[in-house]
């Protein structure tokens, strides 16, 4: 028996995820860097950094 995701054309696929996509929570990245271009973030005992760019772009680095 195919599996459902297979059966499916690309459009159908794109559709499914981008439903699954607006049920995640959500967060502006605006409310999370509070003015600021660098983010600390405790993970499972690690570090992370959340940097902004000149260009506004996020990078997140371990």
């Amino acid at each position: 028996m195919p599996r459902e995701s297979l059966s499916e054309s690309p459009s159908q696929r794109a559709q499914s995820a981008a439903a699954m996509r607006a049920d995640l929570p959500r967060i502006d990245s605006n409310a999370l860097l509070r003015g600021n271009n660098l983010l600390l973030i405790d993970h499972a005992g690690d570090r992370y950094i959340l940097r902004m760019t000149r260009n506004n772009k996020l990078i997140l680095t371990k």
